[in-house]
């Protein structure tokens, strides 16, 4: 049985963008139109600030930063410089490029992330379906840390919301259109990259989750483990559905589940699996 449900990954634009946090805006990392990046700092500024480098879901083939300006403005009030890059997306482009792109942008942070207060030795990534799927290969997978010449520990933790990571075989539209054109399936599978030396790693799924199966974080969660990774939380939320991990990130939703508070903790809590 496929790890997906037969659903499309739908587009998770959860709610619109409210007023505009204090940052910067269509920062260029890249040429193309796509390869640009939002950027939202913590009220009041200040400097060395912990940083989440957030990739929305939307099936590999639709979604847009400023729909998610409600994660930037939830993440900055927390204290932390959040960035939102966009990606090429499908049919434009297949795998591996809209994780190279995350590679590419993630770079970028890295090296200017400190003109608007972060550390760059502080890099959290965090995803939302198909984004998660993206958060955790670039990862697990250090090729694409390596291709930007960053180092395999320029991740200082990651947390995947509701993410696809084990979902072979490529059964459904959405899938075949994104990964149909990789020579080695396997290596398209996050859970194919479980390893001892990967850095704290936080799952979290719903458990109405009909559109990416809660057994897709169980199972990475799990090969992590059997792998002998040292930090590894696997959260289910109950009566959450595909949206609603995401959507509980914006303060005005966080009633719905504590989502918000546990990644901020996670990350309060995080140290790099490789000293640095």
């Amino acid at each position: 049985m496929a790890a997906l449900s037969s659903m499309a990954l739908a587009g998770c634009a959860v709610l619109r963008p409210g007023a505009l946090n204090e940052g910067a805006r269509d920062i260029a990392y890249g040429r193309h139109p796509r390869q640009t990046m939002d950027i939202y700092v913590p009220p009041g500024g200040g400097t060395g600030r912990p940083v989440v480098f957030f990739i929305y879901g939307g099936s590999w083939a639709n979604g847009a930063k400023e729909s998610y300006a409600f994660v930037g403005d939830a993440l900055a009030a927390r204290g932390f410089v959040t960035v939102i890059a966009d990606y090429r997306l499908v049919p434009e482009v297949r795998f591996p490029v809209f994780i190279e792109d995350g590679a590419v942008a993630l770079r970028f942070v890295h090296d200017n992330v400190a003109r608007y207060g972060g550390d760059p030795r502080r890099i959290h990534v965090m995803g939302h379906s198909a984004g998660a799927y993206n958060a955790m290969m670039l990862t697990l997978d250090g090729s694409y840390l390596a291709r930007v010449g960053l180092p395999s520990n320029a991740i200082r933790s990651a947390v995947g919301l509701s993410g696809p990571y084990d979902f072979l075989p490529l059964d459904i539209d959405v899938t075949k259109a994104a990964f149909g054109n990789a020579r080695n399936l396997e290596r398209t599978q996050p859970i194919h990259f479980a390893r001892k030396d990967a850095p704290p790693i936080l799952l979290a799924t719903g458990t109405d989750d009909t559109t990416v199966l809660p057994r897709n974080s169980e199972r990475l969660a799990a090969a992590l483990r059997r792998a002998g990774a040292r930090s590894v939380t696997l959260k289910a939320y109950a009566g959450l559905g595909h949206a609603g991990t995401a959507a509980s990130l914006a303060r005005a939703m966080s009633w719905r589940a504590p989502v918000l508070d546990d990644v901020v903790k996670f990350w309060g809590e995080a140290r790099p699996a490789i000293r640095e």
